[in-house]
This record gives C-alpha cells, structure tokens and sequence, in this order.
C-alpha cells in the first residue's frame, strides 16, 4: 500500500464528469512487412498473456478517512485493460482521431486500476494504431513517457513485455538513451528537495523580485494573474475534439539554429502563430498577449510514477502582428524564467510556482471572463525517443499526445519529439472552440513563417531582431 502525494491526490480530488484527468499516446505502428493477416489478433492475445501486471499497472485507488492510496488489486482482470478494436475499412486518419477524441472524453473506472489500452486496426494503408491512457495521478507527461519507453526497442526483432510487464527503464540497459534529454534546457536543476520550511526564504525572495519587477514594468516579468480573458478560457463541456499532425524535426532544428532558438522557442513560436490566426479568424483575438503555462519536469530521478512538475509562463505576443517580433517575445519571457528557476531547487519552484500562480487559478476556474489569469492554455513539449524505435516488432511512425482539459481551459497542445519528427497532439472542447481543425493548418504555416526568418537572416547576414513582412 502506498499513499498517494498531495500533487497525485489533487488531481483525483479535480476530476469531474466534464473534466477527465488521464493523459495518453496516440501512437501509429507499422507491422513487418512478413506480417501475416491475424497479426493483429496475434498481438493482441500476446498482449493479453501479460496477466499479472507490475506496479504501478496492478494498483487500484483506495481511499481511507479521506487519504488516498495504491494498494493491490488482487482480482486484477487483464480484459479490462487491453481492448481490441476496429475500424471500417479502409479507416481514414480522420476516423481514427474522430475515436480518440470520444475514448479520451470517457472517464476510467475507479474500481480497477487507473490505465487502458486500445489496439486498433483497420487504418488504411496497413497501419495499427495504440491509444493508451492512464490517469494524471499515476504518471505525468514525462513519467508516461518513460512507462511507455519500457517496452520499446532500437531493434526490431526484439519483443519486449509490454509496458504492465517490464521493469522500471532504469533497470534496462537496453532502453538506455531512447529518451531524448529534458526539453532544451528548460530545466536544468541540480540538488535535492529540500524541506519545506527551508525552501520559504528563497520563495518568498522571488516572489518579491517578480513583483518589483513588474511594477517597474519588466517587458519579461509575468505574474500569476498576466493573462487576458479569452475565447479559450471558458467552462467547458464533457465533448473533446482531437487532432494530431507531424512535423519534421529537421526543419524545426534548422530554423532555430539560425535564428539562435531552440526547438522549443520553435515549437512556441508554431503555436503562437496558429493561435492568432485561429482567434483573428473568429474575430476574437485579445489585444494583450496570450500567455502559455509550459510544464517543467523538476525529476531529477529515472522513476516513471508519479508527478514531478512545474511551471514555467511563456508570453506568447500573439498581440504582435510581426512574426520576428514574436519570435523575440517568446525566446525573452522563456529565457527570464530559466534564469530564475536555474538558481532555485526543486522544492522552492514549486513552491513559487504555487504561490504566484494561485489568484490567476482561481480566476480561471471561478471568473475566466474577466480575465488576470495564470495562463490561457498549456503548451507542453514532451521528450521521446530520440532514436528510431520499434514496438512489439512494429515501426513507431508517430507518437501523439493527449493530454487534458479544465474548467476555464478549452485548449491543450502538447508536442512530443521523436528521432525525426515532432507530433503534436491538440486537444480541445469541441462546444466552445468551433472549427479548431484550422489550428493544424495554421500550425505548419506558423514553421513556414519561422523558416522564412531563418532565409532573411541568412541573407542580410545578421541575426534578429528583424523587420519581417506582415503574416
């Protein structure tokens, strides 16, 4: 029996019938090319034979005296968890999405443990995709990853256990270097979790830096309540609408190394492209910048439980109708708030991160329409492998994130990184953000913008800042 942190247990205590918490991967495999025509059916009862799950897979929640905890589910049913399904064939990409967006919006049963898999076949073109979710307070982003990353090789002919049947990745010689480094640098913390009463002074210095900061008018420094009411922060609905694309990650590199960015100030930059078209176009953009929560890993181990995150703000300048000038905003905000957490441990960034955050919280869950929020969506960005990898003798050719939505918080991007690809994963409720589809198309035009910089840098031989046509 293991009782749940208060992190784990807040997102237990959070769900509700429009609020699903559990994260997942919409991941894309492609069979051997010998495969024979039940390969599917034959996955599946391979699958199946894994019957007695190691933790966290084998444990369901309980609660006592209002304490949650992991304790062992002795008639544990592997059916349960491991679903066969099909599309009609031939099943489009489309017809696919159109399922996850309905699986994600249904809640996991509490009375087994928290996970699901889905093996789906029918995909036009041979294709067998996995959707598997587990529940925010087993795993976050990266810990997902790494549950996942157990079952995965370099090789294609070697079957690993799925990942209820292997062992933690750090055990695993053969997994090592599959998961790419924590994002860019974002988070580069050293030492231990100090106690908490020794993280006060250093949480209560910054919180002081950040509000003299913002009263001289620190064009970086953003606060907990930044954030402009929008067309996004509003109560959301039990429907979701999935979308999911990929993105080569050599353009995105390219781009950044010129322009002195990184795949992440790439990849927001993307983002915050599509988010102004996508609001100019329903005549809705704010005039004051949107603001991103961009979760931080503050993991300094190889465990694969449990949630370990932050977050960090990112000023987006959708405001900004000059695609370089934006670029600039982001790459600034984002260096600002790695400055300060590269100094702070872990405990104290969750502390402030806490505390700065709290007013601009509860605005969104109680008034988002007035906006002072903490942030008007979260944009993730999620390492993967960083090598071609292969899944029960399938290529992976996409690994697509699905993460969650809130009250007041109608859209979620997250992207994750593969050897030679970024996929990004959207989510949204699909009552209040009409026609989000466009948000794909407006993403791949955002690294058109970004890699036309790269070609004006190059040709007037100087770096940014930029004066770049008007998008």
């Amino acid at each position: 029996m293991k009782r749940l942190t208060a992190l784990d247990l807040g997102f237990i205590h959070l769900e509700r019938r429009n609020q699903p918490l559990h994260v997942a991967y919409l991941t894309l495999l492609r069979p051997p090319a010998d495969a024979p025509a039940d390969f599917v059916r034959q996955l599946v009862a391979r699958l199946r034979s894994y019957a007695t799950p190691l933790p966290p897979f084998n444990q369901r929640l309980e609660s006592r005296l209002g304490k949650g905890f992991w304790v062992e589910d002795p008639e544990f049913d592997i059916e349960q968890h491991v679903i066969h399904l099909a599309l009609p064939q031939p099943g489009t990409m489309n017809q696919l999405l159109a399922m996850v967006s309905r699986m994600h919006a249904s809640h996991l049963d509490r009375a087994y443990p928290l996970w699901r898999t889905y093996i789906i076949e029918g995909l036009e073109g041979g294709q067998v995709a996995l959707y598997s979710k587990v529940h925010h307070a087993v795993a976050d982003g990266v810990a997902g990853t790494r549950l996942f990353l157990r079952s995965m090789s370099v090789d294609a002919g070697d079957i690993l256990p799925p990942p209820w049947a292997s062992p933690p990745i750090g055990r695993r010689v053969r997994a090592a270097n599959l998961l790419a480094a924590p994002v860019d640098g974002v988070v580069k913390l050293a030492n231990r979790f100090g106690g908490a009463f020794d993280n006060v002074p250093a949480i209560w210095r910054e919180l002081r830096r950040t509000a003299r900061e913002r009263r001289e008018g620190h064009p970086d420094a953003l606060g907990g309540t930044s954030a402009p009411a929008s067309l996004l922060n509003q109560p959301i609905s039990a429907s979701r609408r999935y979308l999911a694309r990929s993105y080569p990650l050599a353009r995105i590199k390219a781009a950044g190394r010129t322009l002195g960015c990184t795949v992440n100030d790439v990849m927001l930059a993307m983002c915050s492209h599509a988010l102004r078209h996508y609001l100019a176009d329903r005549h809705a953009l704010p005039t004051a910048p949107l603001i991103a929560g961009v979760p931080m890993s503050t993991r300094r181990d190889k465990s694969d439980v449990g949630n370990q995150i932050s977050f960090l703000l990112a000023n987006l300048g959708t405001h900004l109708a000059d695609p370089a000038e934006r670029l600039q905003a982001i790459k600034a905000s984002v260096e600002h708030s790695k400055a300060r957490f590269a100094s702070m441990k872990p405990g104290a960034i969750l502390g402030y991160a806490a505390a700065q955050l709290a007013p601009g919280l509860l605005n969104m869950l109680f008034a988002p329409q007035r906006g002072h929020l903490a942030f008007n969506l979260v944009i993730s960005n999620v390492p993967g492998p960083r090598v071609p990898v292969y899944w029960q003798g399938c290529a992976v050719e996409g690994m697509f994130p699905v993460s969650v939505l809130v009250d007041g918080m109608a859209l979620n991007i997250t992207a994750s990184s593969r050897a030679d690809a970024l996929d990004f994963g959207v989510l949204a409720c699909r009552r209040s953000l009409p026609k989000v589809e466009s948000l794909m198309d407006y993403l791949g035009d955002g690294l058109e913008a970004i890699e036309r910089l790269a070609r004006q840098v190059v040709a007037v031989g100087r770096p940014l800042p930029l004066v770049s046509p008007v998008d």
